[in-house]
């Protein structure tokens, strides 16, 4: 079994690889690229498909080289396999097959450029997943963030891909230095880079300045790869102008890597050391209240649909951290299987969003009213994603919010939650309604905004009178994969068994113990013990579950029903245009000047790190 682990970096990489190499006598073979790609990119989501059945009970753990810990001494690169970690890295597996499946007859000039990039991104998303040592962990972010910035400015001869291309550069470095600032400071202060070590370290310093200010640098990094406000900016200049197969990865996996890096700190490396888990749960919820209200408005004043598609994960990258902030099994659990729905609801939405920039060259939702007609399946598959976006039961999200809502217990947060929900879902169901059944009167929109929008004017050249199936067919497949999971998450023991994960990779100590302990020379970790130690809360469809999923699934197709016919409205038909008032706003706060990007990242860092200060009595 742990020969598969390195396998699924490996794979990629060595396609990647090769198919660069035989660039010269792939001229005119396109086909055999995209075939080499698909199939590598499937054969690491079958290995990761393996791994996570095979972790579902035990963590496996993979010495390079055999360089095994002695006396708790980690004098090796090891990847630690985990179902938290694999199953987040076989999201990103299946999101990279079905992008590179779409991609097969989307763009007319195709080198193997882009299948490198896209497989060397596979590869940095498996590797950042199953890292287990601070450095390497930046390494494969870092690789997967290179290519990423290359694969947003794919299409180099325009303007407009260039600028998103270096404010995503510019912003996730600035964010990298400071991980890596982070990281030589806890090596110099404990001797250590592989995360266990680092955390039997640091607990024995509990409390001392160094550990906190590195914690604070090395999240500030994946805070600015995870959107959170106000490090966020760069996302939707990057999904405007990035390929589409591309921007299903950003929102798909991406920006959950971020956050997925900051749970492996806390509770991996500083959870032991840092202490006051309240008063920082506290900071994280607030973090990601804010984030979700912003994305959500964000979300409903746009008419540029990529960038609509952007601030709302945004909004749900909020959500997602206000799960991890209640610092609980079933809240973590809720979040996997959220972040698991949404990536695949997502993808399809950014997918089907393609599919009419294909045919119609635009993705102005202005320019597209009543255009969409004629594409009847990805009109249906963009409506059944944005109600499973809306959290329409059975799909994963429903489940996945569910869980978090019941674990906080908290009414405000419920009403948030719901209210965030109902306008990122019924900004999605505004376009579905009116690009692709005419519903309602043409928006007018601000000569700026539309401007913006109208940017876009194409990615293909070529076959605009018909989608092909390899167009056709991966959104579709998404929208059945979210469906589906949510149904999977309802067989008896589905939900504990994810909250027995949950539970395990909040456990520091197994995690310490599976590393540098006797099964850590390659062995498995004995955590499942663990789990039956402390109860948690039940995995289970509650009845205030289903009422808020049904208020919010309501609330947003109300919503979309009023943004399409406001000017029919006895209170809106004087003008108020819904939404009209965060124009002058948004303009303001998201300006697409990276100067003010940069500048809002030093704020967001300097109130954070003097709230942690405060709270660590370190002021």
């Amino acid at each position: 079994m742990n020969q598969l682990i390195p396998l699924t970096v490996a794979v990629p990489l060595l396609t990647a690889a090769a198919l660069l190499a035989v660039r010269p006598l792939l001229a005119g073979l396109v086909w055999v690229a995209n075939l080499a790609a698909v199939a590598a990119a499937a054969a690491v989501a079958v290995m990761l498909a393996f791994l996570l059945r095979q972790t579902s009970t035990d963590e496996a753990v993979y010495w390079f080289a055999g360089f095994r810990p002695s006396h708790g001494v980690a004098i090796g690169v090891n990847f630690v396999a985990g179902p938290i970690s694999v199953g987040l890295a076989l999201i990103g597996a299946i999101l990279m097959t079905a992008a590179l499946v779409f991609s097969w007859r989307y763009f007319t000039h195709v080198g193997t450029y882009f299948h490198g990039l896209m497989l060397i991104f596979l590869a940095g998303v498996a590797g950042f997943c199953l890292a287990g040592d601070v450095f390497d962990l930046f390494v494969w972010f870092e690789l997967m963030g290179v290519a990423a910035y290359a694969l947003t400015a794919y299409r180099p001869e325009e303007r407009g891909p260039i600028q998103g291309a270096l404010n995503f550069a510019i912003t996730n470095s600035v964010g990298a230095y400071l991980s890596l600032t982070g990281i030589a400071l806890i090596y110099g202060r404990t001797g250590a880079l592989n995360m266990a070590q680092i955390g039997q370290a640091a607990a024995s310093r509990s409390g001392h300045g160094v550990v906190v200010v590195s914690f604070l640098l090395i999240i500030a990094g994946f805070l600015v790869k995870a959107a959170i406000v106000p490090f966020h900016f760069w996302l939707a200049d990057a999904h405007a102008v990035a390929p589409t197969p591309v921007c299903v990865l950003f929102s798909g996996v991406m920006v959950e890597l971020g956050l997925y890096g900051i749970a492996r700190m806390y509770w991996s490396v500083f959870g032991g050391a840092l202490g006051h888990q309240a008063a920082l749960a506290d900071v994280f919820l607030a973090l990601g209240t804010l984030t979700s209200v912003v994305g959500a408005l964000f979300c409903f004043r746009e008419r540029h649909v990529k960038r609509l598609l952007a601030f709302s994960t945004i909004s749900h990258m909020g959500m997602f951290l206000a799960g991890f902030a209640l610092m609980t099994p079933l809240g973590l659990a809720g979040v996997a299987v959220y972040v698991a729905g949404h990536a695949l609801v997502k993808g399809a939405l950014f997918l089907c969003s393609g599919i009419a920039l294909h045919r119609l060259r635009s993705v102005n939702e202005t320019c597209l009213h009543g255009r969409g007609r004629k594409l009847p399946v990805t009109g249906a598959t963009f409506t059944l994603a944005g109600l499973g976006l809306a959290g329409l039961p059975p799909f994963a999200l429903f489940l996945g919010k569910g869980w978090i809502e019941d674990s906080a217990r908290m009414t405000w947060l419920t009403v948030v939650f719901t209210l965030c929900a109902i306008l990122a879902a019924g900004a999605v169901l505004r376009v579905a309604g009116g690009v692709f059944y005419g519903l309602g009167d043409p928006p007018r929109e601000d000569p700026r905004m539309e401007a913006e929008a109208n940017e876009e004017t194409g990615e293909t050249d070529e076959g605009r009178q018909r989608t092909p199936l390899t167009m056709l067919i991966p959104p579709v497949l998404l929208v059945a994969g979210a469906m589906a999971a949510g149904v999977a998450m309802l067989v008896p023991g589905a939900g504990a068994a994810i909250e027995r994960a949950a539970l395990r990779f909040q456990d520091q100590a197994a995690y310490q113990a599976a590393v540098l302990g006797p099964s850590g020379h390659g062995g498995s970790a004995a955590a499942a013990p663990v789990a039956t130690l402390h109860p948690v809360e039940p995995a289970a469809v509650t009845v205030s579950a289903v009422v808020v999923a049904l208020v919010c699934v309501a609330g947003a197709l109300a919503l979309a029903g009023a943004a399409l016919y406001w000017r029919r409205l006895p209170v809106l038909r004087r003008g108020y245009e819904p939404g009209a008032g965060l124009t002058e706003f948004s303009r303001r706060f998201q300006s697409g000047v990276i100067n003010d990007y940069v500048t809002w990242l030093v704020v967001g860092l300097a109130i954070i790190g003097g709230v942690l200060a405060l709270i660590t009595g370190h002021g």
